[in-house]
């Protein structure tokens, strides 16, 4: 049976995966979410949108309430 440290899988050095636990210790989990997200092209225009959206409900509700 192979121990972790002869097994070339288990010694192999998996990037993401060390970011992530970095991420967890240093408690900026959703910085890091947003980081993955705004480095996706599809992401990121999702989240532009959604921030379109929001802001135009934002500026229809306070123009709605201050003419009518």
């Amino acid at each position: 049976m192979l121990k972790s440290f002869d097994d070339p899988a288990a010694t192999e050095d998996w990037k993401g995966l060390r970011e992530l636990d970095r991420a967890i210790a240093e408690n900026r989990l959703m910085e890091y979410r947003v980081k993955k997200a705004w480095a996706d092209p599809w992401e990121r225009r999702g989240l532009l949108v959604f921030a379109g959206l929001i802001t135009a409900f934002a500026i229809y509700a306070i123009i709605y309430d201050v003419i009518f």
